[in-house]
């Protein structure tokens, strides 16, 4: 059997991390859903920036605005809107056969709003509208202004992808928040079963850079203790983070404050692990699908790494095994002098950067493309 497909007797489900106009005009998308069990899909900047960049998908836009004043952020969205709308329309029988469970594709804020409370729910009010589909998420960003504006949504029955989650701290609040929106959407008489949401936690990025922080203490002279605490170190951190994670998920939607939600039909904001591309060759491409499988979770993948797991990957419930061994990880990070906070506030700093380039790269192809239609 098709291993993308045993993952679904596991609990999780398999979303692809890309989008481009030929994903759906040239069958790709479809062809994802019906032979490997796909069930969503997610976006962003740098995905968008890339198709634009690398593809001819989007002349017949350019063509059309032509001489007719259109800036290239306006432009942006209106393939990024049409792209989406194409790509929820694909998955709407998944979306109509699990009962909303699954079945979205998402499309992000600008990351230039990241750190806006009041700008990022403007734009997530007028992206949901202008969409106009049950199966959409809106990608917000899990920062500290990022928190209200998702709790916000939440209560006015908007689906949220929270995106750049990488602590686990910041993970509980988000788990909360989602909890408190609900609350507030049912006490206003809203259908808390129509509302959907995903927690977006990075993996690779995190063994990445702790990796780079043991080559410099190593390079700086470690102490013989930080030695021996950075031996077998690399390629774990980033697991044992999000297996921990995934133990705080089940705490707040085992409250009974969550079963009173639940009654009413509410749907868990299932984690969604993201940036599951192995970042080092010294790891198994398949390695942060392998290790966090698991109930109630999603796994957005690349296509390679769909591809990779297609053809060799190994499928058990491995998320929950051996939380001891992912707690003694995170003890031998710091006994390392390797802080966990430091390293997932630089990774949220990073993150909102890389995207914010992305976004400015991608109005720049977009002006450019522009300019020679």
């Amino acid at each position: 059997m098709n291993p993308l497909r045993q993952l679904a007797e596991f609990g999780q489900s398999v979303w692809v991390d890309n989008l481009q106009r030929s994903y759906i005009t040239k069958g790709t998308l479809k062809k994802f859903i019906e032979e490997d069990g796909l069930k969503g899909l997610t976006s962003n900047p740098t995905i968008f920036q890339k198709a634009v960049s690398g593809s001819d998908d989007y002349q017949d836009l350019f063509d059309a605005a032509k001489g007719k004043g259109v800036n290239g952020n306006d432009l942006y969205e209106q393939l990024a809107v049409r792209d989406v709308q194409g790509a929820a329309d694909l998955l709407k029988p998944v979306y109509d056969a699990t009962k909303g469970q699954d079945g979205y594709a998402s499309l992000e804020v600008s990351p230039r709003l990241a750190l806006e409370t009041q700008g990022t729910l403007e734009e997530a009010r007028r992206l949901w509208k202008t969409l106009s589909r049950p199966n959409v998420m809106i990608k917000v960003p899990g920062t500290v202004p990022g928190v209200p504006a998702f709790q916000q949504l939440t209560s006015e029955g908007i689906n949220v992808n929270v995106t750049l989650l990488f602590s686990q701290e910041r993970y509980k609040e988000i788990a909360e928040a989602y909890v408190s929106g609900l609350e507030k959407f049912a006490a206003s008489g809203g259908d808390v079963s129509r509302v959907a949401s995903v927690a977006s936690f990075f993996i690779s990025r995190i063994d990445a850079i702790v990796d780079k922080e043991i080559e410099k203490k190593l390079k700086a002279g470690a102490t013989p203790e930080q030695q021996k605490a950075m031996e077998g170190l690399s390629g774990k951190v980033a697991i044992a983070n999000a297996k921990l994670a995934y133990r705080t998920f089940k705490e707040v939607f085992g409250t009974e404050r969550w079963k009173a939600l639940a009654a009413k039909g509410a749907k868990v904001q299932r984690v969604l692990w993201a940036s599951t591309s192995t970042k080092s060759p010294k790891l198994r491409d398949v390695l942060y699908v392998e290790e966090l499988i698991g109930r109630d979770t999603v796994n957005t993948m690349p296509p390679a790494t769909i591809d990779a797991f297609r053809d060799h990957g190994k499928v058990r419930a491995s998320l929950e095994e051996d939380l001891p061994a992912a707690e003694a990880t995170m003890r031998q990070l710091e006994a390392a002098g390797i802080s966990m906070k430091t390293v997932t506030d630089e990774l949220a700093t990073d993150g909102i950067r890389l995207f914010s380039e992305s976004f400015d790269q991608l109005l720049g192809a977009v002006g450019e493309k522009l300019k020679k239609t």
